[in-house]
């Protein structure tokens, strides 16, 4: 039995450096823009079973831009960033640099009172573990860019560390496929063809 669950990152409400610790600002005139420039690449998949998105204000606005009709998913939230909600990573480190040196260093941290790096991977990784399996069955996330990296850390079973190696672009897609405990990241793409000489 394997399922595939295709993960769609939120549309973005703000430039990459004003963006906020558990930003709950909802899809500004950009982020639609920027919907409505890739929806007939990711509208197909409305078909998946089931279909989900975090609590954020600008992820139920994409899942419901593209027609998914996603059902939220609490255990799809941010990180909890404690005393830090709102903050940029910028603002975090004026106020107490010593304490984003520590949360930066060790997924154990949780200097800002919230949760910590490995709290939140096990956290989504639960979530995926927790999907009902049905062979070939399909499911589409619409999740924060930062839900997307905590996934794929527990689907590769990769230490938290590799969490900050993950870039995750606003509307992209990444897919696994499997079962709980047993993940595997699926690349898909358009296939060379061979070359005729």
């Amino acid at each position: 039995m394997q399922l595939r669950v295709t993960f769609v990152a939120a549309a973005r409400s703000s430039p990459l450096l004003a963006e906020r610790f558990e930003d709950d600002r909802p899809l500004d005139q950009a982020g639609w823009d920027e919907v409505q420039r890739v929806a007939h690449g990711l509208i197909p998949l409305a078909v998946a079973e089931l279909r989900y998105c975090s609590p954020t204000p600008r992820s139920r606005a994409t899942g419901d831009a593209l027609g998914y009709t996603p059902l939220v998913q609490l255990a799809l939230r941010d990180c909890d960033m404690g005393r830090w909600r709102g903050l940029t990573l910028g603002e975090a480190m004026a106020r107490e640099p010593e304490a984003v040196d520590a949360w930066l260093a060790d997924p154990n941290s949780t200097p800002h009172g919230g949760e910590s790096l490995r709290e939140f991977i096990a956290r989504v990784g639960n979530w995926l573990d927790t999907r009902p399996v049905e062979d070939g069955g399909r499911i589409v996330a619409v999740a924060e860019p930062s839900v997307v990296r905590a996934a794929l850390v527990y689907a590769l079973k990769a230490p938290p560390s590799t969490y900050w190696n993950i870039d995750v672009r606003p509307l992209s897609t990444t897919v696994v496929t499997g079962r709980a405990g047993r993940w595997n990241l699926r690349l898909d793409g358009v296939s060379a063809q061979p070359s005729r000489a």
